[in-house]
């Protein structure tokens, strides 16, 4: 018996891990048609969610503060607004 070397999986590029995902067959064979870098474009929107979603719970977390702030600004004006020169 001889024994079968398998050669290790190609590592992925540094900083990337493999994962699965869902697709539709009719979108899936749609953008292989169109040559789209499916993992490209998916990391590129999932970039841009988390973006909204840093975005929105950062707002979410200060909403006190810039409640506070723009209520100071409504009673008091802009701080410095008498040596603004537009």
């Amino acid at each position: 018996m001889s024994a079968i070397l398998k050669s290790p999986a190609p590592a992925a590029p540094s900083g990337k891990k493999a994962t699965n995902i869902t697709l539709s067959a009719e979108v899936l064979a749609e953008a292989r048609d169109y040559g789209i870098n499916i993992s490209q474009e998916c990391e590129a929107h999932l970039r841009t969610v988390l973006q909204r979603e840093r975005e929105l719970r950062w707002r979410a977390d200060h909403a006190d503060f810039i409640a506070a702030y723009n209520q100071t600004v409504e009673a008091e004006g802009l701080p410095l607004t008498e040596w603004r020169s537009f």
